[in-house]
């Protein structure tokens, strides 16, 4: 656990989602395409902010974050 410490390894903290599936992920509400800002992804045209649990985007109309 202290090696990845010492070694500075934050992939999965610098990357919540694989880059393949952000390429192919869309905004629900009005099909743009999204791009990760943190740990949200953000709609690149209306910025509907969708959180990321576990890996997985969670990307339902009612869970949207304006």
């Amino acid at each position: 656990m202290s090696d990845k410490a010492e070694t500075g390894d934050t992939t999965a903290e610098a990357q919540p989602i694989s880059q393949e599936l952000l390429e192919i992920l869309a905004c629900p509400i009005d099909k743009s395409p999204v791009k990760l800002v943190g740990d949200r992804l953000v709609c690149q045209e209306q910025g509907h902010k969708y959180r990321i649990e576990d890996g997985i985007p969670i990307m339902l109309v009612d869970e949207v974050e304006q």
